[in-house]
């Protein structure tokens, strides 16, 4: 391979870096539909994934459905939506939705943890 096709190699991958970033952005992100994609299939499969995570939070936090009530779909649409990027896991994105919550009045604050028995014997 010389070293042409090897700089060839890496812009194009480069590129496909790019448009996949732009795909996942609309996807998840809101961002502008990429040229060539059909523009109701991708919001639909963006509803659709919204409403994937709303399922695997509210099931790792069901604290955060209580606190949403009935408008659990919308508020985790847009919490979704003020999001530039997904989170790294479902543990953080149910934590990240409950402080979002939080924020806006709709749910109430974490107990504050009672200190360790162990605790006491420490200076």
């Amino acid at each position: 391979m010389t070293l042409d096709s090897q700089a060839g190699m890496t812009e194009a991958q480069a590129r496909l870096a790019e448009a996949q970033a732009r795909l996942v952005a609309a996807l998840v992100a809101g961002g502008d539909i990429p040229d060539g994609f059909d523009p109701e299939r991708m919001r639909a499969q963006a509803a659709s994934l919204v409403a994937k995570r709303r399922g695997i939070v509210t099931r790792i936090r069901p604290d955060t459905a209580l606190a949403a009530g009935p408008d659990l779909a919308s508020e985790f649409a847009a919490y979704a939506r003020s999001r530039t990027a997904p989170p790294p896991n479902y543990r953080t994105d149910a934590d990240d939705f409950a402080a979002w919550l939080r924020e806006r009045g709709r749910m109430p604050d974490p107990p504050s943890r009672k200190p360790r028995w162990w605790s006491r014997l420490l200076p």
